[in-house]
């Protein structure tokens, strides 16, 4: 039913009982001499006490009218708000994406449910990956976020406020995202190959990755980074790199995610400062009194690059007791031009030339310096890691100046 016409209705009766109160009891025809003037004094005392009669109606006729307005109003805004929650949880049979977040489209749970077959296609060893085959052809990856807790509400609606805003090859894009049941999904463009992490590490343990394409992931990382710590206004810190934030494409190409913790460098907080980075990946200053820069990237970065050199994991234990940083076990070894070699990942052992291998060595060493002053910044990385990687993957072979170093005795050139 229609509220606008009781409304109305109620308003006309009340106005129109209004006007006829206060009409004069006297009505002279058009031919009758007017009242004397007895009648009329007696007739405005009568107007006067009407005056003060009607007071307090008037005052509750326009508080009830005003009760029923506000209760139709707040009625229509709960009822679109169940409506719209609603498409959310059921797909409609066009079987279409609805609901907008900004400008990014929210999926229907049933829709996401069937285009990844009930979840059972993994796309990777971690994370909660999978692939989605939509309508038309579409093909797209899949994360899911699992728990209720606030703090994970905070990094979903993070990550879809920053995606939602930030373009560039190197930095995925987000399709689009669901919420059922407290269970939250990041809906990505497809990266066939999956993480950094699981080429590394997964079963096939980077024989997928020579030494050139390690060195054009290295180069696609540090473009992203470089992009948010230089061109972003103001710069942004992802605050959570490691080997599962890359995503790598049929070609090797790489997509930087995972910016559920990221902020504006400045703007950093407690909260963030706590769940900020994965084991392995966190810069001391962030451990010993929380400093979050851009510079704490730089760190997360240096270690994903001796994870391309060593072929081993951030963290390792080589006894259940014990637990081993890739740093502290790299750092020392990476000085010495004849020992550095032998601890190179097998895979690609003597497939570069030495003098290419030591600047990488160098170039990661000056990353993960304890000290955030002696740390390059991304863009001094990126240029010093492109004369590395062949023209034919987004290299060049034009002769550039080695990367400063911040500290003489671990850089080798």
């Amino acid at each position: 039913m229609n509220p606008t016409l009781p409304i109305w209705a109620l308003f006309l009766l009340i106005s129109t009982a209004l006007t006829n109160a206060r009409d004069p009891i006297y009505v002279a025809s058009p031919l009758t001499s007017p009242p004397p003037p007895e009648m009329q004094i007696t007739l405005k005392h009568h107007n006067h006490h009407l005056d003060k009669v009607l007071v307090l109606p008037i005052i509750l006729a326009s508080v009830a009218l005003a009760i029923i307005l506000l209760s139709i109003c707040c009625g229509w805004t709960f009822q679109r708000k169940s409506h719209q929650n609603s498409d959310s949880e059921d797909i409609r049979p066009s079987g279409k994406m609805v609901g907008k977040k900004g400008l990014l489209p929210m999926i229907h749970y049933t829709l996401l449910e069937a285009a990844s077959n009930q979840f059972s296609e993994f796309s990777g060893v971690s994370g909660y990956l999978y692939k989605a085959h939509f309508d038309e052809g579409i093909t797209a990856l899949v994360k899911k976020l699992n728990g209720r807790k606030q703090e994970y509400e905070r990094e979903f609606e993070n990550e879809i406020d920053l995606l939602s805003i930030i373009c560039h090859p190197n930095i995925i894009s987000l399709v689009g995202y669901c919420v059922h049941a407290g269970t939250r999904f990041l809906v990505y463009e497809m990266m066939e190959n999956g993480t950094l992490e699981t080429q590394l590490h997964g079963p096939s343990r980077g024989s997928a990755l020579s030494w050139h394409i390690r060195m054009k992931i290295a180069v696609d990382t540090a473009k992203g980074l470089e992009f948010l710590h230089e061109h972003c206004n103001p710069p942004i810190i992802h605050g959570d790199l490691k080997s599962s934030s890359i995503l790598l494409d049929s070609e090797f190409n790489v997509k930087i995610s995972d910016f559920g913790l990221a902020v504006a460098a400045g703007s950093q907080n407690k909260a963030n400062l706590q769940r900020s980075g994965a084991l392995g990946y966190v810069a001391p200053e962030c451990l010993l009194n929380g400093e979050l820069t851009e510079k704490s990237d730089v760190y997360a970065f240096g270690v994903i690059l001796l994870e391309l050199l060593m072929g081993r994991k951030p963290v390792e234990k080589p006894t259940p007791s014990q637990c081993q940083s890739i740093v502290t076990w790299a750092v020392p070894q990476l000085a010495d031009r004849l020992q550095l070699p032998s601890i190179v990942d097998p895979v690609i052992r003597n497939t570069m030339e030495l003098k290419h291998l030591c600047q990488v060595a160098a170039i990661a060493a000056l990353c993960v310096q304890p000290e955030p002053g002696y740390r390059p910044l991304m863009t001094d990385v990126l240029h010093s890691l492109i004369p590395l990687v062949p023209i034919e993957l987004g290299g060049t072979t034009r002769v550039m100046e080695p990367l400063a170093c911040a500290n003489k005795e671990s850089c080798v050139i």
